[in-house]
């Protein structure tokens, strides 16, 4: 039993306790100016389509101006808008019009690293070794006679070494600076006083402007371990959920950085608040980043990582309410999101999310894929989730039951991940695919507003059946995922037992995930064979076709019990 007794009415608390927030990955959700990219315009005309789903927040990625060589998370300057996304008056007006309609607007923060065209990294660039503008970053001497080789045998996350070569003002070959992610993205040194003082200036610049909270990118990632020393491990990999701590991942300087980040948010009215993405394991390393003068939420990338076994769900679940109980903290549960592949795909072939570093290992086999159980499976999934204790982050298109895009030509493949793993990963393209909102192909299946623009001609391709998925054919039908979403979360709503609060297990069998919520509510999902429901039970909302009172494999039901 997990209990979560004294805490204080759904009204009464912070909504980002029992908030259900959708991701939008702006570059993919709709496009007003019809050149193929998503933008702030492009969400302001479908606000009404997000508060019909239901949702309390949206969460919008990268907007600022960028190369986009990582997609906006390669940020050139934190304080304007990507052009091709709009303007700062564009999104002025978003977060105007999104309060307007009850939906509170999180942004992105990327804070471990910038683009290699922000203005400090190429005054950096022109500076001497040891300077001020240096030191903003990580800039190092090599190793080796003539310091021919990198500074240590730290790698990127996005394959090949962490380190790039200079040359210096003299024409010759110099410094090493250090870029956890693409070549493209120096890292940020967090020692540096001018890093804190300037982000602290960009917290304020967007919360003057209304935003209601961050998703801080990268959040365990900030702070190195001092000197910089080699992983003595054979594997020095730099996977963002590493099985052993990393000098670069959760070190304990990112709590200092973070209290005074609260500090900042708690000087705001109207609970303003920051959502870590911290890929640390386990659960307990995660309630460290929502101790109660540090961030509000952290997604859960323990249950996101799950595959789709009973016994192992269960347990992070009880993980992850039992290490946030001690912090006073509710659970982030999230099952999507832009770097993983869909859980529609994921749960039907047994993947980690995140996966390695071979396509066949991080998007499976598409020979052995079977999109009908795939998608019971995501949408059973989406019902546990959004009946469990505490928030839940939603990623556009998963209301639709996306799968993973799989047919994008190798020539139109954008992920870094692509050229770095020297083709053996195909990336993270697959999940970002635009969205379709209609079911023919004109306009790229809705997405833009230009009738001529084919599927082709988006950023990404589309799927010649991604009309199927559209939210033209699920709208009105009573079977659809988009239906079933709007029910739950209306249900959600109402239900004052849901979002934050206690909940207790239900013994069902070792195939079942059962567990009673306040007000006589249970969530049942059924992993095996067909099983029996309990009698005299009220049917609220179920992920599939119910055989009398049988819940069939991969379903998952709401139902009041009787008293």
């Amino acid at each position: 039993m997990t209990d979560q007794n004294s805490l204080p009415t759904r009204s009464e608390r912070p909504w980002w306790r029992d908030a259900v927030t959708y991701q939008i990955y702006i570059r993919s959700f709709a496009d007003s100016n019809g050149d193929g990219k998503g933008d702030i315009d492009g969400i302001r005309s479908r606000l009404p389509y997000l508060k019909g789903l239901g949702i309390d927040a949206m969460w919008i990625t990268p907007w600022y101006p960028s190369p986009q060589k990582d997609h906006g998370y390669d940020v050139a300057d934190y304080m304007d808008i990507e052009p091709d996304y709009g303007t700062l008056a564009n999104a002025e007006s978003l977060i105007k019009e999104a309060h307007d309609v009850g939906i509170r607007v999180l942004v992105d923060i990327v804070p471990n690293h910038s683009s290699n065209l922000h203005e400090w990294f190429q005054a950096a660039l022109k500076a001497a070794p040891g300077s001020r503008e240096r030191n903003r970053y990580w800039f190092k001497d090599g190793r080796g006679e003539h310091g021919e080789l990198p500074p240590n045998n730290w790698t990127s996350v996005f394959g090949g070494p962490a380190w790039e070569r200079v040359i210096e003002a003299d024409g010759k070959p110099g410094q090493w600076y250090l870029h956890l992610f693409a070549v493209e993205q120096p890292d940020f040194n967090w020692e540096n006083d001018d890093v804190r003082a300037y982000f602290e200036d960009v917290l304020r610049f967007w919360l003057d402007r209304g935003v209601d909270g961050f998703r801080i990118d990268v959040a365990h990632g900030m702070v190195k371990l001092q000197g910089l020393p080699d992983i003595v491990e054979p594997d020095p990999t730099s996977e963002m959920l590493a099985p052993e701590n990393r000098p670069f991942w959760d070190q304990d300087g990112v709590h200092d950085i973070y209290r005074q980040w609260r500090k900042i948010l708690d000087s705001y009215p109207d609970h303003r608040m920051a959502v870590a993405e911290a890929w640390v394991s386990p659960s307990s390393r995660i309630a460290r980043y929502l101790r109660p003068d540090e961030l509000m939420n952290s997604f859960n990338f323990d249950f996101l990582s799950s595959v789709w076994k009973p016994d192992q769900l269960k347990k992070m679940i009880n993980h992850s309410l039992e290490a946030l109980a001690e912090v006073g903290a509710p659970s982030s549960w999230v099952f999507n999101n832009h770097d993983v592949v869909r859980s529609v795909d994921r749960f039907d072939l047994g993947l980690i999310a995140g996966g390695s570093s071979t396509t066949l290992e991080r998007h499976g086999d598409e020979k052995e894929f079977n999109i009908v159980r795939g998608t019971q499976r995501a949408r059973a999934g989406a019902l546990l989730m959004l009946a469990l204790p505490g928030g839940a982050y939603v990623y556009q298109g998963e209301e639709l039951a996306l799968p993973e895009a799989r047919e994008i030509p190798e020539d139109r493949l954008t992920d870094p991940r692509w050229l770095l793993s020297e083709y053996t990963d195909r990336g993270r393209d697959g999940c970002r695919v635009p969205l379709p909102w209609k079911k023919d192909s004109s306009g790229a299946f809705g997405f833009s507003n230009n009738f001529e623009l084919s599927p082709d001609d988006a950023w990404l391709p589309q799927s010649a059946s991604w009309g199927s998925f559209s939210v033209e054919v699920q709208d009105g039908d009573p079977a659809s995922t988009l239906t079933m979403y709007r029910k739950a979360l209306a249900i959600r709503h109402k239900e004052e037992g849901l979002g934050d609060g206690p909940m207790a297990w239900i013994e069902a069998g070792p195939s079942v995930v059962a567990f009673s919520r306040p007000g006589n509510f249970a969530c049942y999902v059924n992993f095996g064979a067909p099983c029996d429901l309990p009698l005299g039970s009220d049917l609220l909302l179920s992920s599939g076709a119910l055989d009398g009172n049988t819940l069939p494999t991969d379903t998952a039901v709401w139902l009041r019990l009787s008293q």
